[in-house]
């Protein structure tokens, strides 16, 4: 069992991020969200789709069938 535990840690490794790095992470491409307006309408065209109150947050559409 260790040995199992041991090797799927194996992978994974903590890096930190470098201080000449942090402006490329820095840059608006990056964001969650790079073009605000954008995903403004598409949240707002979801929710109109959706019928249903919380948008994206909620399972389900308006005509009563689960996604």
């Amino acid at each position: 069992m260790a040995l199992v535990a041991s090797s799927m840690l194996a992978g994974c490794s903590i890096q930190e991020v470098k201080p000449w790095q942090r402006g490329t992470l820095a840059q608006a491409e990056m964001g969650w969200d790079p073009d605000p307006m954008l995903a403004s309408y598409r949240r707002h065209v979801e929710f109109s789709k959706e019928a249903a109150t919380g948008g994206a947050t909620l399972g389900g559409g308006g005509c009563g069938c689960s996604n």
